[in-house]
């Protein structure tokens, strides 16, 4: 053996995990998702700035992270700076949909692109809000979701439902036409 091998193996190592620039590329590359999932997470525009700053920031000093999950660790960033700054509970009521299952959350969404509108979305109340954008927009199990949340999966579904419930009864109401739509991650903003 050479006395170059352990370098080179170490410099290999080094390319699977995200560094300051692929970060500076992803917040760059992805910025109007990334402030999007902010402020629909915090429904508050110096809010949503703070958490997506506080976001790279935390991804730029916190633990290394592979490459190819940099992206996912970056909208985490940003949901635990909201999660944070808001501190979402849920809602003590017993719900009656509590026994309801929605089995495919598209029959809920509006148009033909199957969009939720974002003033719905921001109408809900915080927490339903959170869960919403997290394991409706950003497909968080419900069990991260209750990890970041700090509540049960329970609580996780009662707030997904209402949410759902909430989006589906507002489709019910013409939307006027200045009013901006979210499809999954992606979204149309004018």
């Amino acid at each position: 053996m050479t006395k170059g091998t352990p370098i080179q193996v170490r410099e290999h190592e080094g390319d699977i995990y995200a560094c300051h620039e692929d970060f500076h590329t992803i917040f760059n590359e992805a910025l109007t998702e990334l402030y999007l999932i902010s402020f629909l997470l915090t429904y508050d525009s110096a809010k949503a700035e703070r958490c997506l700053v506080s976001g790279l920031e935390d991804c730029l000093s916190g633990n290394r992270v592979f490459r190819e999950w940099a992206r996912s660790w970056a909208k985490r960033a940003i949901v635990q700076n909201a999660i944070r700054e808001l501190k979402p509970r849920p809602s003590q009521s017993n719900s009656p949909l509590s026994g309801v299952m929605f089995s495919n959350v598209d029959q809920h969404s509006r148009g033909p692109g199957r969009h939720f509108e974002i003033d719905a979305v921001l109408r809900l109340v915080d927490f339903d809000r959170f869960v919403f954008v997290m394991s409706v927009l950003e497909h968080y199990s419900e069990h991260d979701c209750a990890l970041l949340l700090g509540c049960s999966a329970g609580d996780i579904r009662e707030g997904r439902m209402r949410a759902l419930k909430e989006l589906a009864d507002s489709s019910q109401m013409q939307p006027s036409e200045n009013q901006l739509l979210v499809q999954g991650k992606k979204s149309a903003l004018c």
